[in-house]
């Protein structure tokens, strides 16, 4: 956890905020939309968050909307939670592939079972590698170069997986 007392996925829902009030089913979706290619967050995480940041009173609960919908705001001092935050030490990458898992457990894998991960494996990369590079060509188009830059790690991380798995037993 970061010097600012809140983890990566509190400061990624506050960043969001600071585009307007937003549910949790909304702040997901932003997340999805914006971070997905290159950040993961899940919906549990997402309403584990809300409440620890609205009790660190870094956002604020607004008016319930339909089917009990709660909005969020972000307050001030969540704004300046969220620039200390960007200001801390990123720490280091945490690498989760669960391909890459899989392989390094191939010899537990049948012949078939390992050639079906691969191509499993090509075929998610390949179209998010394509969704990745259209993204960013739209960061690009509407002026958001900051937005197009973390994409382009996007289509750089699906580029090296997929140069991976063409040496991964099973390929």
């Amino acid at each position: 956890m970061a010097e600012t007392g809140i983890n990566p996925t509190a400061a990624a829902l506050l960043g969001l905020l600071h585009e307007g009030p937003m549910t949790g089913g909304q702040l997901m979706g932003q997340a999805e939309r914006r971070l997905g290619p290159f950040w993961s967050m899940t919906r549990s995480q997402v309403y584990r968050e809300l409440p620890a940041l609205a009790e660190m009173g870094y956002v604020r609960l607004g008016k319930p909307g339909p089917r009990s919908s709660q909005p969020y705001a972000i307050t001030a001092s969540g704004k300046r939670a969220f620039s200390r935050w960007l200001t801390d030490t990123p720490g280091r990458d945490a690498i989760r592939n669960p391909i890459a898992l899989r392989v390094a457990f191939g010899e537990q894998h049948s012949e078939g079972q390992m050639s079906a991960l691969v191509a499993g494996a090509n075929e998610y990369h390949t179209a998010a590698l394509a969704s990745a590079r259209e993204q960013a060509k739209e960061a690009k188009k509407a002026g958001d170069n900051f937005g197009a830059s973390a994409l382009e790690f996007a289509v750089a991380y699906h580029k090296a997986a997929l140069s991976w798995l063409k040496t991964a037993p099973g390929a």
